[in-house]
């Protein structure tokens, strides 16, 4: 596909005159532009739902979420994946993110990393990719080689494939078992799509990983219930947890924070059953880690 015919490419008829705007105008105009892209994603929710019970099925089964793009799209990716970890106490092996040129691509461009089908699967086989992962490829653009190699590589070992794009009928499509295409408009600034198009992402990504964790119980009502308090804040965050899902007040969140080692989803089965940590945790296996199975 030529760059001219990708929305992602094409100019804003809104934006002709982006150099002569005040800067009032010009943030007015922008917001305008951002507010198509919720609309966008919400048109695009038929695909995302289909996605998100593949990454479910995946969890369950001990498999992994793997997002891989290049430039801005790896890197919402690198930042989803690692934002799952303190949210939802998972380890950092469960949501991975791989950006086209490696670590060192997440703040300097890597020159014609993402050119490079092979470099894509290598990255996949680098982390053992098996059958029971999902792999998400990432690309405004939607043509995007290093993307396109990792997903035929996913897809020829039986690993489930699923492609986030920014442009109908993109090329990336043909990839995936699971496409998802978002049309937002012409970016504010020409082919800048770290704009509209990497918000739209960053929605998509939202969904995917969220939603899949409260389908396997990392969620309590709509609490953070597998938070990981790694600092003062996150402490704090956990004990209010504790006494919203238990309706219990401060210093007992506090004390059966402790007594579960710190543990919130532990702690509120335990005050929740008045069982003792022992018995919660086994009420917890028994439940598939959800809280609401063992009440």
């Amino acid at each position: 596909m030529n760059l001219e015919k990708l929305t992602t490419e094409r100019r804003n008829q809104e934006t002709m005159n982006l150099d002569e705007m005040t800067v009032e105008e010009a943030l007015i105009k922008m917001n305008q532009e951002d507010q198509k892209v919720a609309i966008a994603v919400s048109e695009a929710l038929p695909q995302i739902e289909p996605a998100v019970h593949v990454i479910i099925d995946a969890f369950k089964k001990d498999g992994r979420l793997i997002y891989m793009g290049a430039g801005t799209s790896g890197r919402l990716g690198v930042l989803d994946a690692a934002e799952c970890v303190p949210t939802f106490g998972v380890d950092p092996e469960m949501v991975q993110g791989l950006i086209a040129g490696g670590q060192k691509a997440m703040t300097i461009a890597v020159e014609g990393a993402e050119d490079s089908k092979e470099f894509g699967q290598e990255d996949l086989i680098d982390i053992q990719l098996t059958d029971k992962d999902v792999v998400v490829g990432i690309a405004a653009s939607g043509r995007t080689p290093y993307v396109i190699g990792g997903l035929e590589y996913a897809a020829s070992i039986g690993a489930k494939t699923v492609s986030v794009s920014c442009n109908k009928h993109a090329e990336i499509s043909r990839y995936a078992d699971f496409p998802i295409e978002v049309d937002a408009g012409p970016e504010f600034l020409t082919g800048s799509t770290r704009l509209k198009s990497g918000t739209a992402q960053k929605l998509i990504l939202n969904m995917l990983s969220t939603v899949s964790m409260i389908g396997i119980g990392k969620v309590y009502n709509n609490l953070m219930v597998d938070v990981k308090p790694t600092n003062e804040k996150l402490v704090e965050r956990a004990k209010r947890i504790i006494m919203e899902a238990t309706t219990c007040d401060y210093q007992t969140a506090a004390d059966y924070f402790i007594k579960a080692d710190e543990n919130v989803k532990l702690a509120i089965v335990m005050l929740l059953t008045n069982s003792s940590k022992e018995e919660a945790e086994t009420k917890l296996i028994q439940g598939n880690h959800f809280i609401k199975n063992t009440i």
